[in-house]
């Protein structure tokens, strides 16, 4: 089977996976913010999900190396598929504290099975690819960028499902869709793909190259930026602002797809001077675009905390500014619907620079070990962006959310500036 048809059986499968997972996350978000809960519980019930994602990454990157490719990615299948089955069972007659922790024990099972399968699916990208650094560009990009925009697509099916069968019937169609996916890979794959000699101890596994400890590093910060105000800020201000369920399941639905599409076309958006197809980005990618990311939320945030709700700011602006500032005050969403836009443009590119970052950085032989330890990374960050997100939020409101998100890739871009060319630094 040539390297294409792996990829191209790998992408789908995990397109399938992505889909599932995003309807779930709208799923939960919706069903149980409708029950009453408040925002601190709503991040609580994701945070087992990210939390597990930070073993399932370390322990998934040493098994896809010990026992192949495939086979992690249909254990990843199967666990969803668990997941989701155990969620169904929650029954509305339970208290809001059994019916939490369930919610959250069995997110903490779904956490597990999408990271076991995104670690063994971007190691199948490093091993398809080759060593060309142009073709491992694209292949990823175009992975990375499908793969979000199925999951925007996800964030919608999730609001559909939700109104035509319910949240438990949504949950037995999503497994049942899943069940097809897992079939398709035990019959295309081969079973020893990406199967190498794996780390024997804890001090040989953990034994990473500086470009790669510092890119794990700015991953945890550049995903927390994302997740504190994206996870459940954002669709709570929006509600609060007069949106529906609808509309915020749409937006963002359409601002994930859209993202996505930004990455898949990173290629063609990222050029150092040259443009042969078999250039890749360097480090520098990475620097100026996170400090530009990090300048957006700090706009954001400036916006909304000089006071553009105070009734007196629009008298102080003549002529056609006058009415922009009060429009602004009777649409506070506008400008952040705005800002989200940017965001999203921008942050799509820094994702796609640093996912080809970490397999160019990545060593070959054991790359599953070097993805999963990054992805870890990025687990964590999300995990502290969720729980950050519920904190902030209940706190300041949304521009304490966007100031946090400022602060975070601010960090992210100072790291950044440390970080080896590649070639210069090894995972190994």
């Amino acid at each position: 089977m040539s390297a294409a048809r792996n990829y191209a059986v790998v992408t789908a499968a995990y397109w399938g996976f992505t889909l599932t997972d995003g309807a779930l996350r709208m799923l939960v978000l919706l069903h149980f913010f409708r029950l009453g809960y408040s925002p601190l519980t709503l991040a609580f019930l994701f945070l087992l999900y990210e939390a597990a994602g930070i073993l399932a990454n370390l322990i998934g990157g040493w098994l896809s190396t010990r026992f192949g490719i495939p086979r992690m990615l249909m254990i990843g299948l199967v666990t969803q598929i668990a997941g989701f089955v155990m969620m169904s069972a929650l029954n509305p007659a339970w208290s809001a504290a059994a019916s939490v922790a369930w919610v959250i024990a069995a997110q903490g099972i779904c956490g597990v099975a999408k990271d076991l399968t995104k670690t063994a699916s971007k190691s199948a990208i490093k091993l398809t690819a080759g060593d060309a650094a142009g073709k491992l560009f694209r292949w990823v990009a175009w992975f990375t960028g499908s793969k979000n925009a199925m999951k925007g697509f996800g964030f919608f099916l999730g609001g559909l499902l939700l109104e035509l069968l319910g949240f438990r019937g949504s949950l037995w169609a999503m497994a049942g869709a899943l069940g097809c996916v897992l079939m398709g890979v035990m019959l295309t794959l081969p079973p020893r793909m990406g199967k190498a000699q794996a780390s024997r101890s804890a001090r040989e596994f953990f034994a990473k190259g500086r470009g790669l400890n510092l890119l794990a590093a700015a991953r945890v910060f550049l995903f927390g930026a994302r997740d504190v105000w994206f996870v459940v800020g954002l669709p709570i201000f929006l509600y609060a602002a007069g949106w529906t369920f609808t509309m915020v399941g749409t937006l963002l639905a359409v601002w994930t797809v859209g993202y996505g599409l930004v990455q898949a076309a990173a290629p063609a958006l990222v050029r150092r001077g040259r443009h042969d197809q078999d250039h890749a980005p360097g480090v520098s990618a990475a620097r100026w675009r996170s400090l530009i990311l990090a300048i957006i939320p700090a706009l954001m945030a400036a916006w909304l905390m000089i006071g553009l709700n105070q009734s007196d700011l629009a008298a102080n602006w003549p002529g056609p500014v006058d009415e922009w500032l009060a429009w602004c005050q009777r649409h506070p969403d506008g400008p952040i619907v705005l800002g989200l836009a940017l965001f999203g443009i921008a942050f799509a590119v820094n994702s796609s620079v640093h996912s080809y970052l970490v397999l160019a950085y990545a060593g070959s032989e054991k790359a599953a070990e070097d993805v999963g330890f990054y992805y870890a990374a990025n687990a964590a960050g999300r995990f502290m962006g969720t729980l950050l997100s519920g904190l902030l939020y209940g706190w300041g409101g949304l521009e304490a959310c966007l100031a946090g998100s400022a602060a975070m890739l601010t960090t992210c871009w100072v790291i950044t500036l440390a970080l080896p060319t590649v070639g210069a630094a090894t995972s190994r």
